[in-house]
Parts: structure tokens; sequence; C-alpha cells
């Protein structure tokens, strides 16, 4: 972890300052504290992966600020409705709340009841008590083409691949789970159409997934983010079926998946969200090819700035490749990537930055097989 969990800091002095609707006047006082919250998922603000590359942010505005803390929340179940509580629960005791994931789409009647209260809420937009979809003025919500990050791992596993098996493995098919499936796939697609890759797409049907309009979207879901077991038996049967390169979008359930890569013979995974090399040591050798990118510390910390300096403003922003926000790694010391291959993601990635390409996703009404660009 890129720091360690000790600095963690106890709750400080911290005046809420109350304005209007959604603003603060930590602009009059730039030395302000900020007493923030991040409340996640069951695997918690080391996973390792989605939690912890939030919660750097926080530790990253926090070292710049550190009269400021942040107090991690895990909510232990995954469930929407008991995520929603988490929140409700705490929420008259900060003055900014990260929430991070889909689960958490239900705080907008907290935020509506609470304008005192910033939030950031990561990879969904809120909801109203109608379960619509709703901007608010003091909830920024940020989602992210994931597809873009999980078209740059398809190519690669379709170029690196020796066995021409390749899959990808998902925690729960939220939203932002099976644009990284739908976008892997696509990459898949897109080297073998344009690079002349020989690889197909493994999918055990005992592990297809099911989104959250009940559609089956296949592929290979482990069915929670915690669970390291199921993690590992999944990756196995994949490496079974002959798969030899695995993209992982499973928080802490990947790390069975990775298990099951060490475990093997000539096996790789591509991590997700952050840089995952680190967990792909293997004694001396290390089983992580590459890694797809989600920025997400970044553009939290951004808007932790924003409400200290009295800029912040609520939206739903979709962030991608245009604002720097998606890719993945192609460092030859944090990746095991030929250059040749490195040239033609890169090449790729820059057709999807322009537009030219835009890979499928859950609800863009494309599909791995016919998306723009093929």
């Amino acid at each position: 972890m890129k720091k360690a969990l000790s600095i963690l800091l106890s709750a400080a002095t911290a005046v809420t300052m109350l304005t209007g609707f959604g603003t603060s006047v930590f602009a009059e006082d730039s030395s302000a504290a900020l007493k923030i919250a991040i409340v996640s998922s069951p695997s918690g603000v080391d996973d390792g992966s989605f939690n912890q590359n939030n919660y750097e942010g926080i530790l990253d505005f926090i070292d710049a600020n550190p009269d400021s803390t942040v107090t991690p929340v895990k909510e232990e179940t995954g469930d929407t409705a008991a995520a929603v509580q988490a929140v409700a629960d705490i929420v008259a005791d900060y003055d900014v709340i990260v929430c991070c994931g889909f689960q958490f789409a239900g705080i907008g009647t907290i935020a509506e009841e609470n304008p005192e209260v910033d939030f950031v809420l990561v990879d969904s937009y809120p909801t109203n008590e109608d379960g619509e979809e709703t901007a608010y003025d003091n909830v920024y919500a940020m989602q992210f083409k994931e597809q873009e990050s999980g078209f740059c791992a398809g190519i690669a596993a379709a170029l690196e691949t020796k066995t021409g098996k390749v899959a990808v493995v998902n925690g729960i098919a939220y939203p932002s789970n099976v644009n990284y499936q739908y976008g892997f796939m696509s990459g898949v697609n897109y080297a073998v159409k344009n690079y002349d890759a020989k690889a197909e797409i493994v999918e055990l049907p005992s592990y297809a997934g099911t989104d959250v309009t009940g559609a089956n979207v296949g592929g290979n879901y482990i069915g929670t983010f915690s669970d390291e077991a199921t993690g590992k038996v999944v990756g196995k049967a994949l490496i079974d079926e002959g798969v030899d390169i695995m993209f992982v979008a499973a928080g802490a359930s990947g790390n069975g998946v990775f298990t099951a890569a060490k475990e093997a013979e000539g096996v790789f995974v591509i991590g997700c969200d952050v840089d995952q090399y680190n967990d792909g040591v293997n004694g001396d050798s290390n089983i992580m090819l590459t890694s797809a990118l989600k920025i997400m510390d970044k553009n939290v910390e951004l808007q932790l700035n924003n409400v200290k300096d009295g800029s912040f403003k609520g939206e739903n922003a979709l962030l991608g490749a245009d604002t720097d926000s998606t890719g993945y790694v192609s460092d030859p010391e944090r990746c095991q990537l030929s250059e040749d291959t490195i040239s033609k993601i890169d090449e790729a990635f820059a057709k999807v930055k322009s537009g030219e390409i835009v890979p499928a996703a859950n609800f863009n009404e494309m599909t791995p097989d016919n998306f723009t660009g093929l």
C-alpha cells in the first residue's frame, strides 16, 4: 500500500462550517481542517485495488493538509440498503463522506437532508427516494469509462497469450464491472481482427453474471468482492480450461485468482483499478502482465481540495481517456508486455482517446462483437 495504514488519524477537533446548500466557507480559512470518512465494501481500504485507491487519494490530501482526518468505515455485507444505512449512521459526524461503489447510489436522500455535508460518490450516480438518478449540489459523483481500460487489457491478453485462451474474472456484475468485462472482450476482438492475434475468450457458464437489470452478461463472476477462496476456485477452473492470461476485476476476491495463477505454470494475470505489480510477486518471478487503470485517487484528492478552497460543486461526471482517468501500465519496470504489444495498445488507445474507437460497455448499446471502430 502506498502509505501505511498506521498513519490513520483519529478524530481531531474540526469546525463544521454551515452555509447554503452544497457549499462551504472553507475558502475563507485555507487552514480549516476537514473531517473525512470513507465508507467502503467488505473488502475494506486495504484491498490492494478499488477501495484502497480511493483511500490513497484521501491520504494524499491529508499529507498536504495534516490537520484533516480520515476514518475508514467498512460496510460488512455489500448489501445496498446496508450501504446506505452505513452512511446515514455517520452523516452527522463528518464534513465530507467518500462512498466507494455502486451500492452507495441510494445516498441521494441523505445528501438532500444534510446540505452542509459534501459527498464524493465513486462508481455511481446518486438516486432519489424513488430510485431515479438525480444530481445534487453537494454530491460529486464520478463514474468511469472502465471499458477503455478493459480494452487495453484485452489487447494485451490477446497479443501475449501462448495458449490462445484468455478470460476476465469479476466480482459482482455492477455496471463498472460489466464495463471492464465488455471492454476486455472488445479489446480481444479488436486484436484478433486488426493485429492478427490468436485468442479466444473463455467463460464458465456456472459463473455467468447477471447485471443490475437482470440481464445475463456471461463472463466469470465470483459473486462478491471479498471471497478469496471462491476466487481461487474460479481461477483454477479457468486455468484447467487452458487459460493462461486472466484479467481480474474482483477486489479482494481477486487475490484468490492470483493464488491460483501463482500455483500454476506459465499463467499470468492483469491487475485492475491500480498498478498491482507488487501483488504479482511469486518467489523470484512475477505473474502480473500489466494492470488496467482507473484513476480514482487523483480525482478524489481533487474534490477534497475543492471542498477545502470552497469551489466544490456537485456533478454527475463521466471520466475517461480524455481526462487521463483511464489507461494501463506500460512502464517496463512495472509490466511484462513486449515493446510490440505496448506499441499496438498505444496505437489503439489513441483512437479511443479521439473517439474513433468506442469499446462496448454495459449500457452503451454496443456489444464486444459490434462496437465503434472494430
